[in-house]
């Protein structure tokens, strides 16, 4: 039979353990507590199943979760973004946008044709049945459901046919394979429960057998350990036993042991340590090591030299429908080689590495896990680093170990999985196993998967398949062939840097490897260049011609860098992209990020030249410049460039070229210079352009003399001093290269100066800081000072300012303490004339503020300091004299300074506050300060009146009598003592000062003339005045409203009445004249003020109607009601009518406001005793007696309310609280809790039985012998002594007023009187006869509160005044009295409280 493309040979696949990628591994993934001591066999068999059972371990270390590394690393699939279930997409796609790896396809699925056809063949032909297991070694062994076991070589070719379909029919289906390491022996497992050996060299049985295990469970497991003797068994009745095969005297025969019973927990899964040939000796192989998965557990036991449990590991919360997995692999774990199990149940996969430290003992270390999000049914190794996971949709999920990266996914359910189902339902045998084993069934595929040497098979209904991992050369061809040239790129590069996953194919050193690998990235870029102008669009907008080489040559210029290999990108590349306008155009522009970087820096002569002129082209010169001064230049035409960037004003680069190019640091300084000098000196402004021209200049000046390159980098270090003596040689040059004859001396400092002085100044200072001894740089430094005081004093044509900046420069000079510079003092003098005494004013605070900042640099030690002070006191330089006179410390005068200087006036307040408050000024000098400000203080109230009566209260509280009569105008002293003493301004001064009754009385004079609407708030806020002296003061001014206020306050209600009932007939007056005359239209409505004038009256008559009797408020309402009813005897005319409505309705809210203290009939009767509702008809008054029957029904229904209420509520706590004293007790116990004996006493007579609701029971005899009657209380109020008796002993009492006062419920006590002739406590005979119910300490406490709820009048003293008759004399609710006879509604603290129900015990 030929071989299929498809078909390699299954051992093909190196399964060697790499060990030079030891030094790989991440120590800190492996940094857990080990495990010293495991547990043994009977142990674990002793122990309940419990799905929550922790370690069993000796070391509970393992068990803290915090010693664990239990790190989860999200995993993504990079290379099927169609494969997956929906629900984890998103994260996915989340994941791989942030992974900057390609990991491409990593398994090669195949499909072994010719064994797929045979199986197929076999079933139609000879009845073998469908394939139910299968095992992979030198071999492929596939069992079937008849009984029969195929086994195929490695070239897919039947080799043996195992069984006949007649033992199949007696044996069942083969349920379980295994061939030994060294493929001579093959084992098969039945659903019956036989098991036969057979001779793979032959074909030959050698053994069935039939007593293993218990008779009537399938075989769900059969494995060969390493010891070809030694094979373990799993049935679906959840045991595990030991097979150990002998052949004494030529006899074969099979030992068994049970190593687990399934009584104790059904073992569905068992997986034996195979160690390669070239791990057989491994200190760990021989111990023969068997991992077991229960329905809640891992086992890990070692079968030699004697049975020993090393390790349990509960699963916890899982599916019960989630299959265990179990899967060994040695492992390169800090630079050694242990065996690691991994094991999961559900979607958490965990790993255990096993290893043996050089003591001898063995350690079981947990390492972190993998959390999913999918139910796994399978788990296999397919190298050390690399696992495949299956899970229940089907889907293959390639994991890399040690990063715990997920690489791929695949889907094979085309494969049609065989699942053994059947098998652990034990159908073959009548289902008998639990319903738990049962349901695990059924996503189980132990047999139909297989891993060996680096491959694993899957087994499926009518085919076999293999998945192997593709080599790093196959991994990128499968992507080039999908053509994926990027991602193959990435995929190359991270093989080329070491960082990709599941790398197969790689031999030699890692140089040589890179080489390899490099060699095959730039194959992939040449034919991503044919490929991406092949691709581009010949048709169509240049647009789109653009994006399509936008997204493609980025690529390879990236790579060609990465692999340094800009040969390749200039030559190979180029060359082909130059073919296309567009991708030329394109392949130029992207150079310069990469250029801008540093990472490209030297281009050939061809593409620099294309470069420029592209640039060029395009307009794109900023780029040019930008690229320029980051490349080697020296392959350059100098000349053509300089004249590309002068023409082009590019300015940095023409500088970088001269410089880099030719050491040339003077000819761009020339250049410039010939551009911003004539308009400068010709007096002209500057364009933008020749503005930044200038400042490049100067820059350049400065990095120039600093060491540093322009406009990036620095000057080589053997050219910096000869670069600064060629810059000072041309700054103090006496003429230019082609100097005109009207060309005035040093045109290149003159030049500067007039550009920006401050800056070059700045420039040079920087510079003079690195000087230190060099002596020819002082020379120079002496030199250029020397022309700076040339040109700027002798010329007028700098302003002060920068003559100012000069000599500001000069100070900071000379004010070093090593200086060597000397500069004329005369010059200084010359100065100072200049500025203090200029030909106009113009620039004064230019002159001023430039004086200022030479002097605080230490220019005050080149002046005199007397003529300073006399010059700056001419030119009004009041800062100057500030400066002066602080440092003289004539701190007085600078408040002179402070009053002259406009700008500062406000100031003065902070600095006068300073002086006066913060240490550190001598007494004498605080003095001046305070005489100086006391001198001015109207100076200072005319600046801001609040500063100064803050100033004033805070240091010169003990001068407000003589500053008060220093002020002649009185607006002035008003506005002072307004700040001073007006409580409302205490927001903006902190501290309003407490000043004798004469100066408020004062304010109350200047405020009645100056703001006579705010008098009464500040009477009503102010307590520091004499009424009397008020009272004076505001009669004198006419006003009536803080008159009335004040004689209110002294408690002449009286007086207040006629005050306000004057204004308001006065006003009312006014009213029907204005009404006679027309009104005009500036003036208030009158009605308003009528209006505003009630209502005062109005309050002042409810405010005092409180304390007042009947007759003294009928004196107060009577006159107001007729003083508004008078006035409408003159508006009845037509004309009027307006005004009269309204006066009716101010009636009406006359009597409204006194029907709460004046009696109804009173009332009614003076209405009709007027003459203007008297002499009327009713109907004139019936708007007025309708308006007063409302407000009496209104207030009738209110009283009639709350009195309902007020009984319902007290009825239902009495009510209540007498069900709760009434009730019956029930005595839990028939005897005495303290004496211990029966309630009746074996004696003649009745004795008194003491009952609580509690249910204790005492004799009265002994609770009087304790004690338990409340103190103060009478005999009958007991209290219940095992309730109240604490663990302190003699403390019950206490407790008990203790509880009382917190309002606690204890319990109810009745009294029996029990004789001693009855002998039953239930007999209805009556014999108990109750002689007295009493409440306890609590019930009366609970009462009392009742009564005594409201605090005030009792319930009865409530229904009582509200069941007054209204029109009598007496006090009532609506006829206040005063507060000593009075109502208790009107007292400050009543309240209507509804009780709380009490709360009653069942």
């Amino acid at each position: 039979m030929s071989e299929s493309p498809e078909t390699r040979s299954l051992v093909s696949a190196s399964s060697q353990l790499n060990l030079m990628d030891i030094d790989a591994i991440d120590d800190k993934e492996f940094d857990i507590p080990q495990v010293d001591t495991p547990p043994t066999l009977e142990s674990i068999l002793n122990e309940p199943e419990d799905e929550d059972e922790p370690f069993i371990l000796e070391d509970t270390s393992l068990l803290n979760t915090e010693n664990i590394d239990t790190h989860s690393c999200e995993t993504s699939s990079l290379a099927s973004s169609d494969s997956g279930d929906r629900t984890h997409f998103k994260r996915r796609k989340k994941l791989a946008d942030c992974s900057a790896t390609i990991h491409g396809s990593v398994l090669r699925h195949s499909t072994l044709k010719g064994i797929s056809a045979q199986i197929v063949s076999a079933a139609d032909k000879v009845d073998a049945g469908l394939p139910t297991a299968i095992t992979v070694s030198n071999v492929i062994a596939v069992g079937t459901s008849h009984g029969l076991a195929l086994v195929f070589d490695p070239n897919q070719a039947l080799r043996l046919c195992l069984g006949s379909t007649a033992v199949g029919a007696q044996y069942g289906a083969v349920s379980a394979l295994s061939i030994n390491h060294d493929c001579t022996r093959l084992l098969c497992g039945f659903a019956k429960g036989q098991i036969t050996m057979w001779d793979l060299a032959n074909g030959k049985l050698l053994r069935t057998i039939t007593d293993a295990h218990p008779p009537g469970t399938a075989v769900l497991h059969v494995k060969f350990t390493d010891d070809p003797t030694l094979a373990v068994c799993n049935d679906s009745g959840g045991s595990v036993f030991e097979l150990t095969f002998k052949r004494v005297m030529g006899m074969r025969t099979c030992e068994s042991r049970c190593l687990f019973s399934g009584s104790k927990g059904e073992v569905c899964c068992v997986e034996p340590l195979h160690a390669r040939a070239d791990l057989r000796d491994h200190p760990i192989a021989q111990y023969s090591l068997l991992a077991m998965a229960s329905l809640t557990k891992i086992l890990v036991i070692g079968l030699k030299p004697s049975l020993k449990v090393w390790m349990t590991f509960p699963y916890g919360k899982t599916d019960p429908a989630s299959v265990p997995q179990l899967a060994w692999q040695f492992v390169a774990v800090q630079k050694a080689v242990n065996p690691m199990l991994v094991f999961c149940r559900g979607d958490v996969v965990h790993f255990l590495l096993v290893k043996k430290d050089d003591s001898g003992a063995i350690h079981v270390m947990k390492q972190k896990q993998l959390h999913l999000n999918y139910d796994l049914i399978s788990v296999t190794w397919i190298n050390s680093r690399t696992l495949v996971l299956m899970d229940s949709a089907e889907k293959l999920h390639v994991f890399d170990r040690p990063s715990q990266e997920e690489l791929e996914t695949l889907d094979i359910a085309e494969v049609q999985l065989v699942y053994n189902s059947s098998h652990f339902k034990s159908l073959a045998t009548g289902g008998n196993v639990s319903q738990a084993l049962a349901l695990v069934g059924e996503k189980a595929c132990y047999q139909s998967v297989c891993s060996y040497g680096g491959q694993i098979v899957y087994l499926g209904t009518k085919s076999v398949h293999i998945m192997t991992l593709r080599s790093w050369r196959q991994r990128v061809d499968y992507l080039l062939k999908q053509e994926r040239f990027v991602e193959a790129l990435a995929l190359a590069w991270s093989f080329h840097e070491g960082t990709a996953k599941a790398v197969v194919g790689f031999f030699g050193e890692p140089s040589k490897r890179k080489g390899i690998v490099a060699d095959k990235m730039v194959e992939i870029l040449c034919q991503y260049a044919d490929r991406s102008l092949k691709k581009c669009p010949e048709q169509g907008k240049i647009q789109v011609m653009e994006q399509h080489f936008q997204d493609m040559v980025p690529v390879m210029v990236d790579y060609c860098l990465l692999l340094q290999r800009t040969d390749l990108l200039f030559n190979q590349i180029y060359n082909k992209l130059v073919e296309n306008s567009v991708a030329r155009g394109v392949f130029l522009e992207c150079l310069e990020p990469y250029i801008l970087s540093d990472r490209l820096s030297g281009l050939t002569a061809l593409v620099m030249k294309d470069l420029l002129a592209h640039f060029q082209e395009n307009g794109m010169m900023d780029s040019v410049e930008n690229c320029l001064v980051h490349m080697d230049i020296t392959s350059l035409d100098i000349q053509q460039v300089v004249k590309l960037c002068w023409d082009n004003q590019l300015y940095d680069a023409m500088i970088y070229v001269y410089n880099s190019g030719m050491n040339d640091y003077i000819s761009p300084m020339e250049k410039l210079f010939q551009v911003i000098g004539p308009p400068l000196q010709a007096g002209k402004s500057l364009s933008d352009e020749q503005v930044v021209m200038g400042n490049k200049l100067l820059v350049y000046i400065s990095c120039s003399l600093a060491g540093r390159a322009y406009p990036l980098g620095d000057i080589p270090e053997d050219l910096v001093p000869q670069v600064k003596n060629q810059v000072f040689e041309f700054l103090i040059r006496l003429h230019s290269v082609e100097a005109a004859p009207e060309e005035e001396v040093y045109p290149y400092i003159r030049t500067l100066l007039h550009f920006d002085t401050r800056e070059f100044l700045n420039v040079l200072a920087l510079t003079f800081e690195d000087f230190k001894n060099d002596k020819q740089a002082l020379e120079y430094q002496q030199r250029i000072v020397d022309i700076l005081l040339k040109v700027m004093v002798e010329n007028s044509d700098f302003t002060p300012s920068q003559v100012g900046c000069l000599f500001t420069f000069l100070a900071r000079q000379l004010a070093k303490p090593n200086n060597t510079l000397f500069v004329n003092r005369k010059l200084f003098d010359q100065v100072l004339e200049f500025l203090c005494s200029p030909d106009d004013d113009s620039r004064h605070t230019e002159r001023q503020q430039v004086l200022l900042e030479l002097l605080q640099v230490g220019g005050v030690a080149q002046f005199d300091e007397n003529r300073l002070i006399s010059l700056a006191e001419k030119a009004e330089f009041y800062q100057i004299c500030e400066f002066m006179y602080e440092k003289k410390h004539m701190y007085d005068k600078i408040i002179y300074c402070y009053l002259k200087d406009s700008l500062r006036k406000e100031d003065i307040f902070n600095y006068i506050h300073n002086i006066l408050s913060i240490p550190g000024y001598s007494p004498e000098e605080k003095q001046l300060v305070w005489d100086k400000a006391l001198e001015h203080v109207q100076e200072l109230l005319c600046i801001d009146p609040s500063k100064a009566a803050d100033l004033v209260a805070t240091h010169f509280a003990d001068e407000i009598h003589p500053i008060v009569d220093k002020l002649v105008d009185e607006n002035l002293l008003f506005q002072f003592l307004k700040c001073l003493l007006d409580p409302r301004e205490a927001s903006l001064n902190h501290r309003v000062l407490r000043l004798s009754p004469d100066f408020h009385e004062l304010y109350i004079g200047l405020l009645c003339r100056f703001s006579p609407c705010s008098v009464t708030e500040f009477l009503q806020a102010s307590k520091d005045y004499r009424l009397e002296e008020a009272i004076q003061i505001t009669e004198q001014h006419n006003l009536h409203e803080a008159t009335a206020y004040l004689l209110e306050k002294k408690g002449d209600i009286q007086g207040a009445f006629v005050v306000l009932l004057k204004t308001l007939k006065d006003k009312l007056s006014a009213l029907t004249e204005e009404n006679e005359a027309k009104m005009s239209a500036d003036e208030e409505d009158p009605l308003q003020r009528v209006e505003v004038a009630l209502s005062d009256t109005i309050a002042l008559c409810q405010r005092s109607s409180h304390s007042l009797n009947q007759q003294q408020r009928e004196a107060l309402w009577f006159p107001l009601l007729e003083a508004m009813m008078s006035p409408q005897k003159l508006l009845k005319s037509p004309g009027f009518r307006h005004t009269s409505e309204t006066l009716k309705q101010l009636t009406m809210q006359v009597l409204n406001s006194m029907t709460g203290f004046i009696a109804l009939p009173s009332i009614i009767q003076r209405i009709l005793q007027d003459p203007v509702y008297g002499k009327g008809k009713l109907a004139e008054i019936q708007g007025l007696i309708l308006g007063m029957l409302e407000t009496f029904n209104y207030e009738q229904t209110l009283l009639e309310t709350t009195t309902s209420l007020l009984n319902h509520d007290l009825h239902w706590s009495l009510s209540h609280l007498r069900a709760a004293v009434s009730r019956g007790l029930h005595p839990r116990l028939d005897y005495c809790s303290i004496c211990l004996q029966q309630y009746k006493r074996r004696q003649e007579g009745e004795e008194e039985i003491i009952i609580f609701s509690c249910g204790h029971l005492y004799h009265c005899q002994c609770l009087q012998s304790k004690d338990c009657g409340l103190p103060g209380e009478r005999p009958s109020r007991w209290s219940c002594y095992k309730c109240t008796s604490s663990s302190q002993g003699g403390r019950g009492g206490e407790r008990v007023a203790a509880d009382a006062r917190r309002g606690r419920t204890t319990s109810l006590a009745q009294i029996k009187v029990a004789s001693a002739h009855h002998t039953a406590f239930g007999d209805a005979q009556g014999k108990k006869q109750p002689s007295e119910t009493t409440l306890d300490a609590q019930q009366c406490q609970a009462w009392d509160q009742l009564r005594c709820i409201y605090k005030g009048p009792s319930r009865l003293a409530i229904l009582t005044e509200l069941c007054h008759p209204r029109g009598n004399e007496k006090p009532g609710l609506l006829n206040p009295t005063h507060p000593g006879t009075g109502s208790i509604f009107h007292s400050e603290n009543f309240q209507l409280k509804l009780s709380p129900p009490p709360i009653v015990e069942d």
